[in-house]
């Protein structure tokens, strides 16, 4: 009690005392008190000049205190408000002034068309603005419907799309004539030469079946030529139904209704470039007469539809689709079809291997009639699926036919428009089955149906879609007609040709068959692919899984794995777009999530994530196909390092040298370099696109090196060369470019200083000498460790070649053999190899790889493949059907394979 009234007396005097009036008075009365006291005190002069009752200042009393105290604040309060008046001004004079913009960067577009073959004028041009967009998630985005679109188109209505904006946007697409062209195919004068052939050839067989003479006059061939001609026209109605397309709007716009709605249940967006869609756009606009011929690389039976869906809802008329007759299937073939698609046979010609003329005929005047009549066109530049997750060689029928279509001014030209298709995680599931040599499941409305229901059960991440620069056709051939690397090729590209295919997909020969054209279109198909490679994003999976199998094959920890990336991040920078952004913590997570605990592992070590590849057959398998992606981005970089190696390794044993006190003190020739790139590149020739045909691959291979060497994985020391040396390379590299065939005697007096200091050596070799190679490679010992990575992107390939080499001896002693079969026996030799530990890498086990092998062994002369009744035999030839040659091509095979 006693203490709450001290409170109360404490809070009496506050009060008391924080009166204002109270406090007035107090001031007063010790002001008078002090005077009294005191008396009075003079005031300074300062504050202000003197009267004359006060000449030298007068005497202070409080109110004049007071009425100072008072000018005070007023001065000080004017101060405040002049300061507030400057602050509001300076404030003005900001938001009048403009306010400077800092600018992104500019980012690369991917996919740009090459400049030496599609001139800037002939191309649609990318302002800075369009440059700084961004990737989008098409399925997120509605150019018909949505708020936005009401805001802009009806501001001042109810617009229906806001709340069904799905729906909105199918409807209100803009809408395309698709004229039907089928009916006038049959009445085509090709078609009725080819009718007449067919007939032709049907009386001759005949006549050798019923063993008679030609002028054997009691055949009668007039009757026979009738019931053949309506026979084969019957077949030529069937064989038209079959292939043609019934492309509609109104199926169309439901199937794209339908895509938004079941996509997001398996997908978490599909990204496309607005940018690349304008590019499209505004080609149409400077071409609106000309067809548009979409050529994309093939992955997934997703394909087919997802290029329709996005230009079907940016306002683009939707193309023809070339596809397999495997999808002709109940209900799934009927829908496609009706949404662009025509269905051709995966073998043009029967089993017996003769040339079906009428399929032929119909198939080359269906497309050209087509064309002429103002369609787009889309066909799979590849043939089928990439089994591998790399790009295939292309298959050029097609192109063939609209190369055909263009030299005989049945379309004035054609925009090719290269398309790119990628996937964090592939739809159809894998494709292990078939590359561990077993046949595949055909397509059937079952597996569909059930493949669909799997699908929507299950999560597959982004899907990227690139469309590149659409380009001329016409000033794409007379660029290639004009190239000097077209036609004039170096000894060594000359070895680098490879006959285009004959027997493609589609039929290669269904047009003319002179080389030079065949050799151009093959060129065209060639740097389309190309193109589309360089221009494909690279996903998360792609980066984690090359990383895994190339780097940390036996697993690494969450942090050296997010350093890793980083710097994987930061070589492809400006050179391939990344479908992907965020922390490299992140990327690596969600990846290794999406892969599944069957690719990937995750565990924990020492309180840290720790991610491992699943090495085990057939796991690694489909790992490899998203490493894949990235293999043909560093394959030029594989094939210097690796043959660098070879070298090096090869003058350590000559010179006798310890390699692991005096690695560092072992350097390679420069020139001998280049020639052992050029025969490995020769031997991967079906691998691999290493550069555009209007590139040298000399020169890719020697801006590779000079590469590597700014990036310290090799070093090149410039040396200092005296005047009679310097001519001399010069005399040499003239007379090599005059194609004269200088020995190394002739030119002694020149290279006497280089003989006595160079070291190391070729070993007896099929390389050139490398006494004369003054230019050094050194190897860095810093750059150790990124060497053996390069060196492993290929080390599957080279282990895989090695093996098929091996097991040429089973056709041995004229042994002919069923290419399938020896595709088995080689894949079991590959797989016996992986058993024992002598090959490490399981992913080696792939049937392309061998198939693609034994086109290399077979453009050698070393292996024969014939055609025996529909039936490819594989047998040896001479003069490498023996053992001792046999040997010899296991050995320059196997020199590229990696220690």
């Amino acid at each position: 009690m006693l203490g709450i009234l001290e409170v109360l007396l404490f809070l009496c005097i506050i009060g008391y005392f924080f009166n204002k009036e109270r406090a007035i008075d107090m001031v007063d009365i010790i002001s008078n008190r002090v005077q009294e006291a005191y008396g009075s005190f003079r005031l300074p002069s300062v504050f202000g000049p003197g009267t004359d009752a006060q000449p030298n200042g007068g005497f202070s009393t409080y109110s004049m205190l007071k009425r100072f105290g008072e000018a005070g604040r007023r001065q000080r309060q004017l101060n405040v408000d002049n300061d507030r008046m400057v602050r509001q001004q300076s404030l003005f004079h900001i938001k009048e002034t403009p306010i400077p913009q800092v600018q992104p960067e500019l980012k690369p577009i991917p996919g740009l068309a090459c400049p030496h073959c599609s001139p800037a004028e002939s191309r649609p041009q990318l302002g800075a603005d369009d440059r700084r967009r961004s990737a989008i998630d098409i399925l997120r985005v509605t150019t018909h419907a949505g708020e936005q679109y009401a805001r802009v188109h009806n501001p001042d209505k109810f617009d229906w799309g806001v709340w069904c904006p799905h729906l909105a946007q199918a409807t209100r697409v803009r809408r395309f004539s698709y004229p039907q062209v089928a009916g006038a195919v049959l009445p085509d004068e090709r078609v009725q030469e080819a009718l007449d052939t067919a007939v032709k050839e049907s009386i001759n067989d005949k006549r050798a079946e019923l063993g008679l003479a030609e002028n054997d006059e009691s055949f009668d061939e007039d009757r026979y030529y009738s019931e053949m001609l309506r026979s084969h026209e019957r077949r030529a109605g069937k064989i038209l139904i079959g292939m043609r397309s019934k492309i509609s709007n109104l199926v169309l716009r439901i199937t794209s209704w339908v895509l938004y709605k079941l996509l997001p249940c398996f997908m978490s967006g599909v990204a496309a470039h607005p940018a690349q869609v304008d590019m499209i756009k505004r080609a149409i606009e400077k071409h609106p007469d000309v067809p548009l011929i979409f050529l994309p690389l093939h992955r997934s039976h997703l394909d087919y539809i997802m290029v329709s869906f996005i230009l079907l809802n940016n306002d683009i008329k939707c193309p023809l689709v070339a596809g397999g007759d495997n999808l002709r299937i109940p209900v799934f073939g009927s829908i496609l079809r009706y949404d662009g698609a025509f269905f051709i046979k995966r073998k043009i010609d029967p089993l017996t291997g003769k040339k079906d003329h009428v399929y032929r005929a119909i198939l080359h005047t269906y497309l050209q009639k087509c064309l002429t009549a103002g369609h787009n066109v889309e066909f799979f530049i590849e043939g089928g699926r990439t089994r591998t997750g790399k790009p295939c060689m292309p298959k050029s029928g097609i192109l063939s036919v609209i190369v055909d279509a263009f030299n005989d001014k049945s379309i004035a030209d054609a925009l090719i428009v290269p398309v790119s298709i990628n996937y964090e995680k592939l739809v159809d599931g894998n494709f292990v089955r078939e590359q561990l040599g077993q046949k595949k499941i055909p397509e059937s409305f079952a597996s569909a149906a059930s493949a669909i229901m799997k699908v929507l059960k299950a999560r597959y991440g982004l899907m990227r879609i690139d469309f590149n620069e659409p380009f001329s056709l016409s000033e794409l051939i007379k660029s290639l007609r004009k190239s000097d690397t077209a036609h004039n090729y170096t000894p060594e590209m000359r070895r680098l040709q490879h006959k285009p295919s004959s027997s493609s997909l589609f039929g290669t020969d269904v047009v003319q068959e002179e080389q030079d054209q065949r050799q151009l279109i093959d060129n065209i198909a060639r740097h389309v692919v190309y193109d589309s490679a360089r221009a494909t994003s690279v996903m998360t999976t792609n980066a984690l899984a090359f990383l895994l199998l190339n780097r940390f094959r036996d697993g690494a920890p969450l942090s050296i794995l997010v350093e890793a990336l980083d710097e994987l991040r930061a070589v492809l920078n400006g050179v391939r777009d990344l479908g992907f952004t965020g922390s490299s913590e992140d990327v690596i997570r969600y990846a290794a999530d999406l892969l599944g605990p069957g690719l990937v592992t995750k565990e924990s070590r020492n309180g840290q994530l720790f991610v491992k590849p699943v090495v085990m057959i057939p796991n690694v398998i489909e790992l490899s196909y998203y490493s894949n992606c990235l293999i043909p981005h560093f394959a030029l970089d594989s094939i210097v390092v690796t043959c660098a190696g070879l070298l090096k390794r090869e003058a350590e044993r000559n010179s006798n040298t310890d390699r692991h006190d005096h690695a560092d003190e072992v350097t390679v020739g420069r020139r001998a370099l280049l020639s052992t790139c050029m025969e490995f590149a020769e031997l991967l020739m079906y691998e691999f696109i290493l550069c555009k045909p209007c590139q040298k691959l000399e020169t890719v291979l020697e801006n590779t090196l000079q590469e590597l060497c700014l990036r310290e994985i090799l070093s090149q020391p410039e040396q200092e060369l005296t005047e009679d040396q310097v001519m001399a390379r010069k005399l040499a590299h003239n007379l090599e470019c005059d194609g004269l065939d200088v020995d190394d005697d002739e030119l002694d007096d020149y290279f006497d200083d280089q003989h006595n200091s160079t070291t190391g050596g070729g070993g007896g070799r099929p390389y050139r000498a490398v006494d004369d190679d003054v230019t050094r490679i050194h190897f860095p010992a810093e750059t150790h460790c990124n060497r053996l990575v390069l060196e492993s992107v290929l080390a599957p390939f080279t282990n895989t070649y090695s093996a098929v080499a091996s097991s040429l001896h089973q056709l041995l002693d004229g042994n002919a053999m069923v290419e399938s079969e020896f595709i088995r026996l080689c894949i079991k030799e590959i797989s016996t190899r992986v058993e024992l530990g002598d090959c490490k890498y399981g992913e080696s086990i792939s049937t392309d790889t061998v198939r693609n092998c034994l086109k290399v062994f077979e453009k050698r002369s070393y292996i024969e493949t014939t055609n025996n009744s529909g039936v490819r035999l594989v047998s040896l030839q001479p003069p490498f059907d023996t053992m001792a040659e046999l040997q010899t091509i296991v050995q320059q095979v196997h020199t590229f394979v990696p220690v």
